[in-house]
């Protein structure tokens, strides 16, 4: 049962945008795929909807997880990355790969489920820290005034050494004490007005930082990876070390800030909201799920048999401990991404598959992909080479027939050699680009014009020869 405080806050975290436009935020940064596009929106809408039936109701409503089928460099990791940024709620990615069965050298399918509670508490902690802001920024300004001018040293009570009949003496001893504190003062509050002013932001301080030991086990097992009972006993027993660093004010106001925001904060309300926003909110994106597909012939399938049969419970809904608390997995919603080059998803175990209800195939990419690719997302790569050699005074322009030649060259190499996708693009450009970004910095000013010549010029002869093409594009 989620409490009010914590649900409202849930809320805060969980995204309301319509699947319309959480599939044009993807639009901006990935081509095609709209069927991928569309299943990912529907499920982060409803994650949203869930929130808004009654108690009774919420509970039977059980997420709905995809599995997403296609070739590498398609777009599956890179919807998960964006995925993560349009969601304003517990996420990861994960590989399946680096998990083992119980019992096996490795990592075991619960240690993600943790890892998302590890995500849950850092958001919950920024969204608590939001909430202090004011009082620590008050508080920082303070220790940084304390830093910048200390308390002048109080030497010993004057009034003592003389005669307690002579009322002059110690009237002049008070007053003394009383112009001291005054110039203090005074000196504080000018301090104050430069620190405002940011003419205080070079000057160095010596300020405390703790660090905290981390244990390092034998056959190169962190703390992490043990008992999570174990686990908590090292960090009470592991000393904290305290630190007397010199920094200019700007960092160490940045240091300070979370000093003090921890010091207000509740660490264990954070951790009892954390795992509620994660029982609620979370979602774990599983890459490499086709790799735990069993293979005839192979040693290792008893573990990868294993690893499907550890993932059944935590997709079906189980309780896992950790550190902070128990952790119900009923309601995280997974998905599952793989390639599947050389096995079938009906080559999992028929459990698994039920687990994931939505199944969505990617496209493999076409040359008019390449083309889009090139051009319309935020991020293109041909935007990000021109910036780059920007900076070096080179303004680089990628003409029309220029996209198109390099679009047909990454279409026609992954055809003749292994289809890797719009990764193949990463390839290409580096090796046309390869002469120009090593002469940039002695050219000066200039302009370099990418067009179906200057492709053909320098990728023509590798991508006639196939041999060749194999090893270096």
């Amino acid at each position: 049962m989620i409490s009010t405080e914590a649900q409202t806050q849930a809320q805060s975290l969980a995204t309301e945008m319509k699947p319309s436009e959480i599939v044009t935020a993807l639009d901006k940064f990935i081509v095609g795929q709209a069927d991928a596009k569309r299943a990912i929106a529907i499920a982060i809408r409803n994650r949203w909807r869930r929130q808004q039936l009654s108690e009774e109701m919420r509970a039977e409503v059980s997420p709905k997880n995809i599995m997403m089928i296609g070739s590498t460099g398609v777009g599956k990791t890179e919807i998960a990355r964006r995925l993560a940024k349009l969601t304003n709620a517990p996420f990861i990615k994960v590989e399946a790969t680096k998990y083992t069965e119980v019992g096996y050298y490795g990592r075991d399918v619960e240690s993600m489920v943790r890892e998302l509670l590890d995500n849950s508490i850092a958001l919950v902690r920024r969204m608590e820290k939001d909430g202090v802001k004011d009082q620590a920024i008050q508080k920082t300004r303070e220790k940084l005034l304390d830093l910048l001018c200390p308390q002048p040293a109080a030497g010993f009570p004057t009034h003592s050494l003389v005669n307690e009949n002579d009322s002059s003496d110690i009237s002049e001893a008070e007053k003394s004490k009383s112009d001291a504190q005054a110039s203090y003062q005074r000196t504080r509050e000018k301090m104050s007005k430069m620190l405002d002013d940011g003419k205080l932001e070079k000057r160095t301080v010596e300020i405390v930082i703790e660090q905290k030991s981390s244990p390092i086990m034998m056959g190169g097992m962190n703390v992490e990876q043990m008992d999570v009972d174990f686990q908590g006993m090292m960090d009470k027993i592991m000393p904290t070390n305290h630190i007397k660093r010199e920094v200019p004010v700007g960092r160490a106001r940045e240091i300070i800030f979370d000093q003090q925001a921890d010091s207000l904060l509740d660490d264990d309300k954070i951790n009892e909201r954390a795992i509620e926003v994660a029982e609620n909110y979370g979602i774990i994106f599983l890459d490499e799920i086709d790799k735990v597909v069993a293979t005839e012939g192979k040693s290792a399938d008893v573990s990868r048999q294993g690893v499907q049969r550890d993932l059944l419970p935590i997709v079906e809904g189980t309780t896992v401990k950790t550190k902070h608390g128990y952790i119900k997995t009923d309601h995280i919603l997974f998905v599952a991404a793989g390639a599947f080059h050389k096995n079938q998803p009906s080559e999992l175990m028929p459990e698994l598959q039920g687990r994931f209800p939505i199944r969505v195939e990617l496209n493999d990419l076409t040359k008019n992909d390449f083309v889009r690719i090139l051009t319309e997302p935020t991020n293109s790569l041909t935007r990000q080479y021109s910036q780059l050699l920007q900076t070096e005074g080179i303004e680089l322009e990628f003409a029309e027939d220029g996209i198109e030649a390099l679009a047909d060259v990454a279409c026609r190499v992954n055809e003749t050699t292994m289809n890797i996708g719009a990764r193949r693009l990463y390839t290409i450009l580096e090796r046309l680009l390869e002469e120009l970004s090593f002469e940039a910095p002695d050219m000066g000013q200039g302009r370099v014009v990418v067009n179906s010549a200057y492709v053909q010029q320098r990728l023509g002869d590798i991508v006639e020869d196939e041999d060749l093409s194999r090893f270096i594009l």
